[in-house]
C-alpha cells in the first residue's frame, strides 16, 4: 500500500463524511439562525426555544436527507470492501 493509496482512501472518507453530514448542518445552521433571529427581535431568552426546534429540524432532515445518506455511506463501504484486496495485498 503506497502513500497515494492512503491519502486517496483518506480524502474519500473525509469527502463522504461532508456529503453525509452537510445537509443536516445546513439545516442546523439555518434553524438556528432563524430562531435566534426570532430571539433577537422579540427579546424571548428561553433556553429551550434554542434547541427545541433545531432538534425538530433535523430529525425532519433526517427523514428526507436519510435515504441519501445511506446509500453515500454504503457506496463507500462497498467500494472499500471491493478493494479491500488492493488495499491489503
Amino acid at each position: 500500500m503506497t502513500q497515494e493509496m492512503v491519502i486517496a482512501i483518506a480524502e474519500n472518507a473525509v469527502f463522504t463524511i461532508l456529503i453525509v453530514s452537510g445537509p443536516l448542518l445546513l439545516i442546523a445552521l439555518i434553524s438556528g439562525l432563524i430562531v435566534s433571529i426570532f430571539q433577537a427581535t422579540t427579546s424571548i431568552q428561553e433556553q429551550t426555544l434554542a434547541f427545541v426546534p433545531k432538534i425538530v429540524a433535523v430529525l425532519v432532515a433526517i427523514i428526507f436527507f436519510g435515504p441519501f445518506m445511506i446509500s453515500k455511506m454504503t457506496d463507500y463501504f462497498h467500494d472499500i470492501l471491493n478493494n479491500l484486496v488492493r488495499y491489503i495485498g
